[in-house]
């Protein structure tokens, strides 16, 4: 003990700290490098676009507490600023040639930048960091940056340190002279500005990481190599993507003869005889942004791009890039320079307008957007509905919006479709909202009470299918008990949407009670249920983890329904097992019963069909379409059900689907009802879920009368599902660089998007046909930027595609069995990307390096099973052009 005591006394006298120490009396001059990096992620270095700021840095030790050598007071001066290209570069290239540090940062700013700041090291950590409080925030940064270097632990550890990035995690790894600090990017506790997409899958992934080596001599820094990475990713194109590389560099050239130490016992006293200007203040970096000063105001940037918005433009690249630069101006615009254009632009162009102002996501644009729409007036329908679609594609929606929509209902609504509109909308933002762990704010309690006590309370079979719509977007696990009430007891329409309500949820909310009464549903244990109903909830069960006897008895029941129904759970089965689906190892397993498995079981005639396949299968993301179709007896199309779907490892998009149901329609072939339906009123229409969104049901025709008037009036022209531009990846952040300057990235992804069906008979051909068209274009933008007042520095990347794809079902029920055709075409695509590197001055002087790519992605027939193409052959081979005899 007596010896150890007498080591730490002599380690004291000597000056031995647990941090760098400084020698007294000596000046210390540094070479100083801070370099910036944009680029590709898989690019080498040499060709990015940057600027390196290099100066001198003379270190010098003020002060040392007389009772702790480990509080040291140290002053840091840059001097001989020299700004230059990252790389090298040809003359005409180099934005800096013939200009002279002061022009490129401005004389005052350069002043700024070469007053010293103090450090105080205790134990090698910042306690406080002195400068000049009136100076420009991003030299404060710079210095912070600078300052952040001398941040240093002698032994090995981890702790929370406070520097330039915030509050961070940082490890320390120190061998002999040698000492790696490692900092994690993702734990810093600093002001964050940014958001991201609601889905992973059209999200972007980031990824950081901080490392800085000390070399130490004699207790001091002989060189510090710090290097800081970002990594921003888009998750359904990884190839698509950005990085940003950070480095400094301080190497220590010379030591000199110096000052010597002010003697004082309190730092306060050394401050205030060096210079009482200064002040503390946080090492943690200040927000800092830079102003546009030639930026185009908002009606100006409107009238440069609205030709490209007209309605016969909306399946063109052109709208959706248009589309997202717009959003990105209502950002930073105010609710009169919004007002202003909503209330001045034509009825052609105003539904673009309502779709980008709401997309928007600002509280002004939200603000603006429902002081202009009146919900009292019927005649403003059509915004209304393209306002409240783009409130339910919102890629981050705030809980403002969701109280505001809440309030909008509990009003005057003159179109009762809006109504429901409204409220379906309100549904897809409840889940959003709970997703991102907002299931408890104020707004979506309030929403989530009135949607469910209102269901409850409904009488009108109207108002009831329009809560359940709005739960078939909420999918509350609180709601399932009431799904599964009008599932099985509700009427066939309203059975229906509960039941395709509880098929959205995912299988692990799908409990023992909701498998109960699926088969009750299907087996009709209790009551007789419209077969749509029954296919619904044999596939929950058979997408929920079936037991053995489950699957069994779904097998045994095949052969003892309808004709069309036996046939469409065939295909369903050999769907499964052909696809290999979750369950297709239980089916597997049953089917070795041979008393299950049989010819007469297997060989059941008709036309309806069940198939899925691969849209495009790739190292990110992969999207299958799934095609089925089941037919009454007569002949007619009862529905017609088109999904794709989108998903990678971790995550799942419903990109779109598209349901044609009809029923009652045997009257006007003078064909039998299937048992359990004689009585259903005639109806067709149909249905759209869109980027996970149910939309509101659209009718071709109800009753019988309705039929005949519209069969004898039709054009044929599809019916309108949606049309308008839907916001899909809206990504931004915001990086503070450990050199000082700040970076944002920004990922944009828009849709320009037009989807119709229709459905029409020819009594004459005894021939019905559907058809779905899909025309779609769209536009991805990404934009990282580092930007330092003096310099802006960065890369742009634009991916654009227009495609569209058709759905359509053919079907001669002259004999039976009836004579069917689907057909799934996508046409040839034009695909072209861009990437753009930049650097550029205040004065105008830019840098640009563009590559480029064009292509056509060949158009194709999505295959589906060999039975449909031996179909199709007769139907066209026997048909002759009865185009003019379509009602």
């Amino acid at each position: 003990l007596v010896n150890s005591k007498a080591l730490f006394v002599f380690a004291f006298q000597t000056g031995h700290t647990t941090g760098p120490s400084l020698n007294n009396d000596k000046l210390y001059k540094f070479a100083y490098s801070a370099e910036v990096y944009v680029d590709q992620v898989k690019a080498s270095l040499q060709k990015s676009a940057g600027y390196q700021i290099s100066s001198g840095v003379d270190v010098n030790l003020l002060w040392r507490n007389p009772d702790n050598d480990d509080d040291q007071l140290i002053k840091i001066t840059i001097r001989d600023v020299q700004i230059e290209n990252v790389n090298e570069r040809p003359a005409a290239k180099n934005i800096f040639k013939g200009k002279s540090t002061e022009k490129i940062i401005r004389k005052e700013y350069l002043e700024a930048l070469q007053r010293p700041i103090i450090l105080e090291l205790v134990r090698g950590k910042v306690k406080n960091f002195y400068s000049y409080q009136n100076e420009p925030g991003f030299t404060q940064n710079i210095k912070r940056g600078l300052a952040s270097l001398f941040q240093l632990q002698l032994h090995s550890g981890s702790a929370r340190e406070v520097d330039i990035s915030g509050n961070c995690n940082t490890t320390y790894h120190v061998r002999q002279d040698q000492v790696t600090k490692i900092k994690a990017l993702e734990s810093c506790e600093i002001e964050k500005k940014g958001f991201t997409s609601h889905n992973k899958i059209l999200d972007v992934t980031t990824k950081a990481t901080s490392a800085t080596i000390y070399v130490l001599e004699d207790s001091f820094i002989k060189s510090i190599k710090a290097e800081e990475n970002y990594v921003s990713l888009l998750n359904f194109r990884r190839r698509t993507g950005v990085k940003i590389v950070s480095k400094q560099r301080l190497e220590l050239k010379s030591v000199e003869a110096g000052t010597g130490l002010i003697a004082a016992k309190q730092v306060a006293s050394v401050i205030k005889t060096l210079d009482s200007s200064y002040v503390a203040m946080t090492l943690v970096a200040e927000p800092v942004k830079s102003e546009c000063k030639k930026c185009p105001s908002l009606s100006e940037h409107w009238k440069s791009i609205r030709e490209s918005m007209h309605p016969e433009k909306l399946s063109k690249a052109e709208a959706a890039r248009s589309f997202l630069s717009f959003i990105q101006n209502i950002r930073k615009a105010t609710k009169e320079e919004i007002l202003q254009i909503i209330k001045s632009e034509n009825k052609e162009l105003l539904p673009q307008v309502v779709d980008a102002v709401t997309s928007a996501q600002t509280p002004e644009s939200l603000e603006a957007v429902l002081e202009f729409l009146d919900f009292k007036d019927a005649s403003t329908s059509t915004l209304q509905e393209r306002f409240l679609y783009a409130c339910g594609f919102a890629s981050h929606p705030s809980e403002n919006l969701l109280k505001s929509l809440t309030a909008t209902f509990k009003g005057d609504i003159a179109n009762e479709e809006m109504r429901e509109t409204l409220v379906i909308v309100m549904g897809a933002l409840i889940r959003k909202l709970c997703e991102k762990e907002g299931c408890k704010l104020p707004a979506v309690v309030e929403a989530k009470r009135l949607i469910l006590s209102r269901l409850e309370k409904a009488k009108k079979d109207d108002n009831v299918r329009m809560y359940l719509l709005a739960l078939k977007n909420a999918l509350l696990p609180e709601a399932i008990p009431l799904l599964l009430k009008y599932a099985e007891s509700g009427e066939g329409p309203i059975s229906n949407i509960a039941a395709t309500a509880l098929q959205r949820y995912d299988p692990s909310f799908l409990t023992k009670e909701v498998k109960e009464t699926m088969n009750r549903i299907y087996h009709q244990n209790r009551q007789v249920h419209e077969k749509t109903v029954r296919t619904t909830a044999a596939a929950i069960i058979l997408n929920s983890n079936p037991s053995y006897m489950e699957v069994k008895n779904i097998l045994l029941s095949i052969g003892e329904l309808s004709l069309e129904m036996n046939k469409y759970m065939l295909s369903m089965i050999q769907d499964i097992l052909r696809f290999e689906m979750p369950s297709s190892k239980t089916v597997r397993q049953v089917l070795k019963d041979m008393r299950v498995h049989n010819y007469d079981r297997f060989a059941k005639m008709g036309s309806s069909s069940a198939y899925s396949g691969y849209v495009t299968r790739g190292p990110d993301v992969s999207s299958t379409y799934s095609l089925d179709i089941l037919y009454s007896g007569s002949g007619i199309l009862r529905r017609s059900n088109v999904n794709i779907h989108v998903f990678d490892r971790n995550a799942e998009l419903h990109a779109s689907q598209v349901v044609i149901e009809a029923q009652g329609l045997e009257s006007i072939i003078a064909a039998t009802p299937d048992e359990g339906e004689e009585n259903l009123d005639s109806f067709a229409g149909m249905s759209a879920v869109l980027f996970d969104v149910q939309l509101r049901p659209v009718t071709f025709f109800q009753g019988y009368g309705d039929l005949m008037s519209k069969m004898f009036s039709a054009t044929g022209d599809p019916i309108n599902v949606v049309k308008g531009l839907i916001l899909l990846t809206d990504h931004s952040q915001e990086i503070q660089l450990q050199s000082g300057p700040r970076a944002s990235t920004e990922f944009l992804g828009g849709l320009a998007i037009d989807i119709s069906g229709g459905m029409e008979f020819s009594l004459w051909y005894r021939e019905s046909k559907t058809n779905v068209k899909n025309r779609i274009a769209m536009f991805i933008a990404g934009n990282t930027e580092v930007d330092s007042f003096f310099i802006k520095t960065g890369m742009e990347t634009t991916l654009e595609v227009e495609t569209a794809l058709d759905f359509i079902s053919t079907v001669q029920f002259s004999q039976y069995p009836f004579l069917v055709c689907m057909q799934m075409d996508r046409v040839e695509s034009p695909f072209r990307r861009y990437v753009t590197k930049y650097e550029s001055l205040p004065s105008g002087r830019r840098y640009t390096a563009k590559r480029g790519k064009a292509e056509l992605l060949a158009g194709n027939e999505f295959p589906l099973h060999q039975e449909n193409s031996n179909m199709c052959r007769k139907v066209f081979g026997a048909k002759s052009d009865s185009s003019s005899n379509w009602f």
